[in-house]
């Protein structure tokens, strides 16, 4: 256990170097979502597992992993039994796949907005942090496009494997089709 964890913080500490060396895209990443990352996204605030604790205890924050569901396969028949992988994030946390995609329908977009306006709305003043897995391009296109949108974006990018890895608690989560 204690080899498992200090691999993992080493395999962190090695990701957040060679992030320092990725430079922003001045889009989305369309593809290929797993990857070195840059260490910012302009117009949101990048931080950590030990900030997010601190801005839950103070009750200044709203966590959404957007990492990909999955799908019911195209062509399984209906009554067939599908029992997809059991997903876990940082407890408290929304799941909403799909929006860190590079592109999104129009129809996502609307939900989006519609959904982050109504998180601002109930929580003002609160930072919405974006996160997925370390090395996921998903969590800091969402982040970008929230700070787009004008929204007070975070972004988590160590993500649930960071969070994991430090010890932290997960929990079982749902996912919210925002399509």
């Amino acid at each position: 256990m204690i080899r498992a964890t200090l691999l993992a913080g080493f395999c962190l500490a090695f990701v957040a170097v060679a992030s320092a060396a990725v430079p922003e895209p001045d889009g989305f990443k369309l593809d290929e979502y797993r990857g070195a990352v840059p260490g910012t996204v302009a117009g949101a605030t990048v931080v950590h597992a030990k900030q997010i604790q601190e801005l839950q205890r103070q009750g200044g924050v709203v966590l959404i992993d957007v990492l990909a569901a999955p799908r019911r396969p195209a062509g399984m028949l209906p009554d067939a039994p599908w029992l997809p992988t059991a997903h876990r994030d940082v407890p408290g946390s929304l799941w909403w796949p799909d929006i860190g995609r590079g592109a999104i329908s129009p129809e996502l977009d609307r939900h989006l907005r519609t959904r982050l306006a109504e998180i601002v709305a109930a929580r003002p003043g609160s930072l919405i942090v974006f996160y997925c897995k370390a090395d996921c391009w998903l969590s800091w296109n969402a982040a970008k496009r929230a700070a787009q949108y004008g929204v007070k974006a975070g972004w988590f990018p160590e993500g649930a494997d960071g969070w994991e890895a430090d010890g932290l608690p997960m929990q079982d989560a749902t996912p919210e089709f925002l399509d």
